[in-house]
């Protein structure tokens, strides 16, 4: 079983940068999908982006295409979320979440719901001021 621990979420102005950790422990990321999701005050979770560890592939939600990026780190079995250009509307905590693909997929409809991660984080608020 493997323990989440996000970090670097913070008050930041609109047009400002972020990045946001999420480091394993318990055991290696290695064979899961790890994925950032987001939820504000008073609307559901939702999907942010994700990276397959093992071959680093990536999807990520349209409202950030562009302005964030997530990343890896084998040696520190740590995943990242870099987040530029930060609007109001990005302002919730931040969970990371993890899980063990049970069958093959791929592109939009793959892992990017809540209900398929079994490992979560405790959250990381980021609010960006206008």
């Amino acid at each position: 079983q493997v323990q989440l621990v996000e970090s670097g979420g913070g008050l930041v102005q609109a047009g400002g940068s972020l990045r946001l950790s999420c480091a394993a422990s318990g055991r290696t990321f290695s064979n899961y999908v790890v994925g950032w999701f987001r939820q504000a005050p008073g609307k559901e979770r939702e999907f942010v982006a994700r990276i397959r560890w093992n071959s680093g592939i990536t999807l990520y939600t349209d409202s950030v295409k562009g302005r964030f990026t997530i990343s890896r780190d084998n040696a520190k079995n740590t995943v990242y979320l870099q987040m530029n250009s930060l609007k109001p509307e990005d302002t919730a905590v931040y969970y990371c979440a993890a899980v063990i693909p049970r069958y093959a997929c791929s592109g939009y409809g793959c892992y990017d719901a809540p209900d398929k991660y079994d490992y979560w984080g405790q959250g990381t608020q980021v609010t960006v001021s206008s």
